[in-house]
C-alpha cells in the first residue's frame, strides 16, 4: 500500500504544489485521491468553526468545507458510492474525506471481511467523489481526531448505529451540531451482495472450477470436487442436446415446408393438365368439333359419288377421253382379228363407261378408313 501511495505521488511531479502532495483538493478527476498524514491536515489558513447555514452559503470562501464520512466499504458498491456523492455534494464547496476502519477494528466489532483493509483503501482513492482517504479510521469519533483532521461535519444515515457498548456511535456527533444526514439506497448492501453469494454456493463453485481454480482454492472435498465436474458434464451433454434439438426441429420445420410447397405445386400443375387434357379431348372439345366438321363435309360431298365403285386395276381415267377414235377395221382382214382368250372378257366403250369411278367417291372411303 505504501508503495502504491509512493507511486501516486512520484506521478504527481515535484512542481505540484505541496497542498495538493499532502492532501489538498486535486486538480483533476484523472488522478486518485490521497491519503492523509498519520499527523493530520496542516494549513496556514487558520480553521474557525462554522454552522450548517454557513457551510451552506459557502462562506467562508478561503477554504472548503471538510465533510468526514466513515465505514468499513467493503465490497464496495454503488451504495456506498452514492452515500459518498451525497456527502460530496453537502455544500458549495466541500472536500470530502472518507474514513476506513482497519480489518483489526472490523472483526473485532463487526465481523469478518472478503476483502482485505489494502483493498478496500484502494477502492477508496479511486472513487470520484472523495477527496482524502484516512487509512486505520477509529470506531468512534473522539473530538481530539476531529480536530486533529479539522473536521467540520460528519455525514452519516441517520439511523442509530448500535456498536461498542453503544446505542448510536454518533450521539455525540448529533449532539455538537456537526451531523448531516444522507440517506441509504434500497436493494444493495454488503450483505445482500454476501447472502447471494452463500445462496447459490454450489453454482458459484462449480464457475469458478470451470474457469480453472483448485478444489483447494475453493476449500472443497476432493469427492464434491468430482461431483462437481461430473454435473458440468452432464450440464454440457444436456446443453448439446438441447442444441441438436432445436436445430432438428428447424429442419424438420423446413422441410415440411418445402414438401407442402412441391404438394401445393403438383396439385396445380396436375389441375392445368386435367384441364388442358379435357380442353381437347373432352366432348366439347376441340378434336369432337374437328371430326363433326369433316364428317359433315363428307356427307355434303357424298351425292356426288358414284354408287359402283371401280375394281382395283381399272384405269384412273375413261378410255375415250383424251383420244379420238380409231377407224374400223375391215373386217375381212385377218390381221386385225387376234384370238380371243377364253378367260378374257370383252371390253367395250360401254362397259368402260360403266365402271368409271368419281374422284370424290375415293375421297369418301379413304376419309371412312381415316375414321376407321
Amino acid at each position: 500500500m505504501v508503495g502504491r501511495r509512493r507511486g501516486s505521488r512520484a506521478n504527481s511531479g515535484p512542481h505540484q504544489p505541496q497542498q495538493q502532495r499532502s492532501g489538498g483538493p486535486r486538480k483533476t478527476l484523472r488522478e486518485p485521491a490521497l491519503f492523509a498524514k498519520k499527523t493530520g491536515y496542516e494549513s496556514e489558513v487558520p480553521h474557525e468553526k462554522m454552522t450548517i447555514a454557513q457551510a451552506k452559503r459557502g462562506t467562508p470562501a478561503i477554504r472548503p468545507v471538510r465533510v468526514y464520512a466513515d465505514g468499513i466499504f467493503d465490497l464496495f458498491h454503488s451504495g456506498h458510492a452514492r452515500a459518498l456523492m451525497q456527502a460530496k455534494n453537502l455544500f458549495p464547496n466541500t472536500h470530502l474525506i472518507v474514513g476506513v476502519c482497519s480489518d483489526e477494528l472490523t472483526h473485532k466489532y463487526k465481523g469478518y471481511t472478503v476483502m482485505t483493509e489494502s483493498e478496500r483503501y484502494e477502492a477508496l482513492i479511486h472513487c470520484r467523489y472523495v477527496d482524502e482517504v484516512v487509512r486505520d479510521a477509529p470506531w468512534t469519533l473522539s473530538p481530539d481526531f476531529l480536530k486533529k483532521h479539522k473536521i467540520d461535519f460528519v455525514a452519516h444515515d441517520d439511523i442509530p448505529y448500535t456498536s461498542a457498548g453503544s446505542e448510536d456511535v454518533y450521539k455525540h456527533i448529533k449532539e455538537a451540531g456537526m451531523f448531516v444526514a444522507t440517506q441509504r439506497t434500497d436493494g444493495i448492501s454488503t450483505s445482500d451482495l454476501i447472502t447471494r453469494i452463500v445462496r447459490d454456493y454450489d453454482l458459484y463453485v462449480r464457475r469458478n472450477l470451470q474457469r480453472g481454480y483448485t478444489a483447494r482454492d475453493l476449500n472443497v472435498s476432493f469427492i464434491r470436487e468430482k461431483k462437481i465436474r461430473l454435473q458440468n458434464q452432464v450440464d454440457r451433454m444436456k446443453e448439446t442436446v438441447k442444441t441438436v434439438e432445436e436445430k432438428s426441429k428447424h429442419f424438420v420445420f423446413k422441410v415440411e415446408e418445402k414438401s407442402h410447397d412441391l404438394i401445393q405445386k403438383w396439385e396445380e400443375k396436375s389441375r392445368e393438365f386435367i384441364g388442358n387434357f379435357l380442353e381437347l379431348f373432352g366432348p366439347d372439345g376441340a378434336w369432337h368439333v374437328i371430326q363433326e366438321q369433316s364428317g359433315r363435309m363428307l356427307q355434303a360431298l357424298s351425292p356426288y359419288a358414284s354408287p359402283v365403285a371401280s375394281p382395283r386395276g381399272s384405269p384412273s381415267s375413261s378410255p375415250t377421253r383424251g383420244r379420238s377414235p380409231s377407224p374400223p377395221s375391215s373386217p375381212t382382214s385377218p390381221s386385225s382379228r387376234s384370238p380371243r382368250s377364253p378367260h378374257s372378257s370383252p371390253t367395250s366403250p360401254s362397259s368402260c363407261k360403266g365402271t368409271y369411278a368419281h374422284p370424290l367417291t375415293s375421297l369418301s372411303s379413304t376419309s371412312e378408313g381415316d375414321d376407321e
